[in-house]
């Protein structure tokens, strides 16, 4: 019966037209969101009776994960909400209206009181977790942590340093690099563990914490530079030696990608049939578009600030023009998608051309 009802289920969907495929997903998620909240309530007063106990077990925590069969992770969250809801009850109907998540109620809850609530849970509607984590460090700022370099346990491993910036505290977070019986990787090529993935979280407002692991050759650069920069930098403090690495990196970027400069030159228009495009349009067309994709679609413009691609609204390979108008920012996922929109399954990969040393006629 399941079978036949997931097979009918995906007939009828297939029958769908893009429009009423997605009037269909969004009808399922204000659904998902009302049960979710109605699970919340219910939750509620259960934990309130504790009727777990009676259903034979001794938390609420095991009734979710063993009776409900909810992940841990699943009934962690509707179980915070749960009990703050308890305490105050807009959290049921933020829930339900999708203007704040479980994770949001996890992250803020801890720190609702009678006199703050209702400004927390306003400040964190439609928010995202990053987001409702600064809100969280404005409610609960943090000293800063002493910067430290340490080397990682790592028995037969390859040994790793740890480096922990902008006061980091050091961390035991052991990470093994098991090598293959035939060959060993190079110490400058560490497997990344899952378990432990670089970590950015605000400790106060405007101040943060940044963990991760590197490979011996970043060590041993970093004490390089540590040692080169002890008359301006004599603590060695790694936060403001990463800081002034980035503040260069970041500007050798800006140059390269968007032509960014304090002191603009003239420059010669694109030349008839050339792709190539103008530093002053690259400037402007990012400073005009905030170095943001300027794709807008049906529910508004694309947020998107990594895998930024310049543009042609006019496809180039139909005459687009490599000036301001003819240029906008898109991420390259809406870069992909235009393309393939006006070219459909036309759309071919151009090749890099072939360079050839100059003949006598050409010299």
């Amino acid at each position: 019966m399941l079978q036949r009802s997931m097979t009918k289920t995906h007939i009828s969907l297939d029958s769908l037209s893009d429009t009423e495929l997605l009037d269909e997903v969004r009808r399922l998620a204000a659904g998902e969101r009302i049960a979710t909240a109605r699970l919340v309530r219910s939750l509620v007063e259960l934990d309130a009776r504790r009727l777990y106990l009676a259903a034979g077990f001794s938390s609420l925590f095991t009734y979710c994960t063993q009776a409900l069969r909810l992940s841990e992770h699943a009934a962690y969250g509707r179980i915070e909400a749960a009990r703050a809801a308890r305490r105050f009850p807009a959290v049921l109907d933020l829930l339900e209206d999708g203007s704040i998540t479980l994770t949001t109620v996890t992250l803020v809850a801890a720190h609702l009181t009678r006199e703050n609530a209702a400004q927390v849970l306003a400040s964190a509607r439609h928010r995202s977790k990053r987001e409702v984590e600064q809100i969280v460090a404005r409610l609960r700022p943090l000293p800063d942590v002493a910067a430290s370099v340490r080397k990682l346990p790592a028995p037969a491993a390859v040994p790793v340093a740890q480096i922990t910036t902008a006061g980091c505290p050091a961390v035991d977070t052991r990470q093994t690099l098991e090598a293959p019986a035939a060959a060993t990787p190079p110490p400058s090529q560490p497997v990344a563990s899952a378990a432990h993935r670089p970590v950015i979280a605000p400790l106060a407002p405007e101040r943060y914490r940044v963990q991760f692991t590197v490979s011996r050759e970043t060590h041993d650069k970093l004490r390089r530079a540590q040692d080169l920069l002890r008359h301006t930098i004599p603590s060695g403090d790694p936060a403001e030696i990463f800081d002034r690495a980035l503040t260069l990196l970041v500007d050798r970027l800006e140059k390269s990608k968007c032509a960014a400069t304090p002191r603009p030159r003239p420059s010669a228009a694109a030349s008839a049939g050339s792709r190539h495009i103008p530093a002053a349009v690259r400037r402007e067309v990012w400073q005009r578009d905030g170095g943001r994709c300027a794709f807008v679609g049906s529910t508004g413009r694309c947020a998107e600030r990594g895998f930024l691609e310049f543009h042609h609204v006019v496809p180039y390979a139909v005459g687009g023009a490599a000036d301001v108008s003819g240029i906008q920012l898109r991420c390259r996922a809406h870069n992909l998608f235009e393309a393939h929109q006006f070219f459909g399954g036309e759309m071919v990969r151009e090749r890099a051309p072939v360079w050839s040393e100059p003949g006598p006629d050409r010299a």
